[in-house]
């Protein structure tokens, strides 16, 4: 059995196109559905609903549906990126700039442009994925004394850990679809899969196995000694 560090270390966004073809074993998905059940979320809220997705047809209108990026998403993106594996070597944090479009890469880019690098539809990123996994949550509820329910968000970010951890560990491919929870693209969502208004796609993930070798990229994290403390904050320049 696989040391639980390992699993975490090996963790990873699987970008590549999956089969189609092959499906992931209903065994599998059970333990993705089990792990994300016994996931700690805020007083017992187990404040979440997953929507299953593997119906070719459905699969297939999603796909089609006209995919949105914002000026904000590209003005921030463009900050977290660094333009040689040098520079993110340095910083440690965010990604290299060549994993993303050319039009992501320029401070002034603009949403249409990206829309016509993307080819305008969600397919782009579903790449013919047989599983879709939709976790929404009832905006009606929040955690107890939780400003803006930061308790509640947390508790779903403890979900997506389960589940990516479980699929990790059961050789699966999973890559969240932040483009499927963005403005506009949820209202479509929202009707084909007949969503209630008071429910929101809290995130969405397409699971499957890669048809070609994931390529391999630069990933990186903090030290240790840059993000601990002992007793005491202390002030470190970067």
């Amino acid at each position: 059995m696989r040391d639980i560090l390992e699993i975490m270390r090996d963790r990873h966004s699987s970008r590549v196109p999956y089969d189609p073809k092959r499906r992931v074993p209903d065994k599998d998905l059970q333990r993705i559905l089990e792990a994300a059940r016994w996931a700690p979320t805020a007083h017992n809220m187990q404040n979440f609903q997953v929507i299953i997705v593997d119906d070719e047809a459905t699969l297939t209108t999603i796909s089609a549906i006209r995919s949105r990026t914002t000026k904000t998403f590209l003005e921030e993106n463009y900050q977290q990126l660094s333009f040689s594996e040098g520079e993110l070597l340095r910083k440690r944090t965010g990604l290299l700039a060549t994993m993303f479009p050319a039009s992501w890469q320029r401070p002034d880019a603009e949403p249409q442009d990206v829309i016509d690098a993307q080819h305008a539809l969600l397919g782009s990123s579903m790449q013919n994925c047989p599983l879709l996994l939709l976790v929404i949550s009832d905006t009606r509820k929040r955690a107890p004394a939780s400003e803006e329910d930061v308790l509640g968000i947390m508790s779903l970010g403890c979900v997506m850990q389960n589940m990516w951890l479980m699929a990790e560990a059961a050789g699966i491919g999973m890559q969240i679809l932040s483009a499927l929870s963005a403005e506009g693209v949820e209202d479509d969502l929202r009707r084909i899969l007949q969503l209630p208004s008071h429910m929101k796609i809290a995130f969405a993930c397409r699971l499957g196995y890669p048809a070609a070798p994931s390529g391999r990229y630069l990933r990186v994290r903090r030290e240790i000694q840059d993000f601990a403390h002992q007793n005491r904050y202390r002030k470190r320049e970067f």
